[in-house]
Formats: C-alpha cells, structure tokens, sequence
C-alpha cells in the first residue's frame, strides 16, 4: 500500500507540472500489467492448396489426348491436345495441326501419326477443329478475306488457342510451329505470315501460299492450277517454310507449291542457293527434295515433291483418311525440319 501511495504521489506532481495528457495516463499507470495473447502463427498454405489458388489449370497429365472448346473474343473452336509421355517438368516444343476438309482433329492425328512422335522426340500437339457450323465440309475457310489477316478470323481464334496451349502445356514460347494439309495447309500458311511473333516455322502439305485469292471461285480455279495465289505488294521476310507436294493430286495442283518459291524472292533482295537431291522412300515412292538458302547456308525453303502421289498425307498412316503410307515420311520430316528452329526474339 506504501509504494501505492508513493506512485499516486510522484504522478501528483507530475501532474502538476505536464499536460493533462499525463493526467489521463494515470488509470494506465495504477492498471495492473497482463501479459499480451501470444499471436497464432499463420500456417503457410500448403503446394496443393496454392495450386488451387492459381488461376492456371494443372498441365494435362504426360500421355493425355485432352478434348475441349476455347472461346474468345473472335469466335470459339473445339480441339484435341496431346501431351507426350515422360517428364511433365519440361518446357517443349508445340505444334499446331490444322486438319483438311472433311478431316477431324482425332483423324488428322491418327492420320499424321504426330502423337506417337510427340512421345518419341518430346514435343506437344494442339489440333484445332473446324466446326461444321463454319464450313458444312469442316474446311477451314482460309479464301475469305476476314479470315486472312492478322487479329481477325480463323487466324485470329487460331493464334489466341495456340497462346493458351502454350500456357496450358507450359510450352516453350521460342519453339512453336504450325502445319497443315490442304486448306489446313493454306490456312498454315496465312496464320504463321500474320504471326511471326508467334510461331518459329511452317509446314505446309498439298496446300496453296498465301497471296490474291479473294473469293471461293478464285480459290477453286488456283486449286486447279489456274491463276494461282501471286503475292500482293511488298512481302515481309518470310518464315523458315517446308512444303510437300504429290505430283499427281488431283485435287490442289502440283503447281501452287512454286508459289511459296515466288514469295520468298519477293521477300528478299539477295539471291538464293538451291540444292537438288534424289530419293526413294522405303514404301517405293520416288521424290525430289529442294533446299533453298541463303549465302551462309540459312535453310529458309525446304520443298519435296512426292512422285505418284496424290492429295494425300506422304507416309501417313492408313489409320486416317487422306493419307499416302508409300510416301516418304513427311510428319518426321517437319519436325526435323521444326525442331532445329527457335524463334529470335
């Protein structure tokens, strides 16, 4: 009680002598201490639990063959994704295959065989499907004029499901490539000049290069070898290019795969240097191979030309429609072909 009396008597003073606040702080002085709560440590959420949290869905299990729709802003397409077998922690190559008429995005890949070579060489798949709602022959509509520019059209959805897939796979954003057979071929040809930002390479079979066609008739007569796809204006440098061709399809003429040739001379103001080459593919089809580089042997145009095939698929298996299993392998081929580029940039 001394000491309680002493205390009241020092503050007194003080009080005295200092500002009201002091005063006020009296009830503080007499309160007797207690200790404070100890804070619970909050337990760190778990990897599992910040997964969920993240807005970025799992990558597909290795093996997968994932079926599902993308939508933006230009318009929604369904597609097939397949992620190779083995690790699931590497960032790997994507291609994009665009399927032909009456093809779908499974009979393109049985077709192609491209699954099977993702396991063996460790590359993604993404395979785009054309909606008969779009083409009532499933064609992708690469002879309109919307459908061939940058940020609008078939190109446009393309380019934003490739950007998806490449988060959905984690993909290596240097090494994206896209191919096509026919008018997937040609729509290949459209999306990889419209998005050089975005894809290393393209791969083009039995299709037409981009150029003047405008309308569906005109497309059809270049389809027949008339009055071909011829470049408009100035040309961009073009993408590193590989072409196959049967020189007897009947249904895109032998001669529109010269065009892609034409485009890329447009393209530069240095000549090229072409290298000529024989084979026989071990189903027994005969074929001329073309390299066209540069001066220090930059490969930008690989051609092949099938002898004796038709609007088929060279080396593709009979498993899918549109194939010509005798042909030299042309899936092995463009990923060779792929797999040695990297976007700069």
């Amino acid at each position: 009680m001394a000491d309680l009396l002493k205390t009241m008597a020092s503050a007194a003073r003080r009080a005295r002598r200092r500002p009201l606040s002091t005063v006020l702080a009296l009830p503080r002085l007499l309160a007797p201490s207690t200790p404070k709560p100890k804070r619970k440590r909050r337990a760190s959420a778990s990897p599992t639990a910040r997964r969920k949290q993240s807005t970025v869905p799992p990558r597909p299990a290795p093996g997968s063959f994932l079926t599902d729709t993308f939508t933006c802003p230009q318009g929604t397409v369904d597609y097939r994704f397949y992620t190779p077998k083995g690790s699931a922690r590497r960032r790997m190559p994507l291609v994009v295959m665009l399927h032909g008429c009456s093809q779908s995005a499974p009979d393109f890949a049985a077709g192609t065989d491209m699954n099977r070579l993702a396991d063996e060489l460790g590359f993604l798949v993404l395979y785009p499907q054309q909606s008969p709602k779009a083409n009532v022959g499933r064609c992708w509509n690469w002879h309109d004029p919307k459908n061939q520019a940058r940020g609008r059209g078939e190109p446009a959805v393309i380019a934003a499901l490739t950007r998806h897939a490449m988060s959905l796979g984690r993909a290596n954003p240097a090494r994206i490539y896209i191919a096509g057979i026919s008018a997937g071929g040609a729509a290949a040809a459209i999306i990889g000049a419209a998005y050089p930002d975005l894809f290393a390479a393209v791969g083009v079979h039995s299709g037409l290069p981009p150029g003047n066609i405008r309308s569906l008739r005109s497309a059809m007569s270049a389809m027949r070898g008339k009055n071909g796809p011829q470049p408009i204006g100035k040309l961009p440098p073009q993408l590193p290019t590989i072409v196959f061709h049967g020189d007897s399809d009947r249904v895109v003429h032998p001669s529109n795969a010269a065009g892609f040739l034409r485009n890329l001379e447009r393209s530069r103001a240095a000549p090229l240097v072409c290298k000529t080459s024989y084979g026989r593919s071990p189903g027994g089809r005969d074929y001329t191979r073309k390299i066209h580089a540069t001066r220090v042997g930059q490969t930008l145009l690989e051609e092949w030309t099938v002898h004796g095939s038709g609007h088929g698929w060279s080396g593709g298996r009979a498993a899918g429609s549109h194939t010509d299993p005798a042909g030299p392998d042309a899936s092995r081929e463009m990923l060779r072909f792929f797999l040695s580029r990297r976007r700069s940039g």
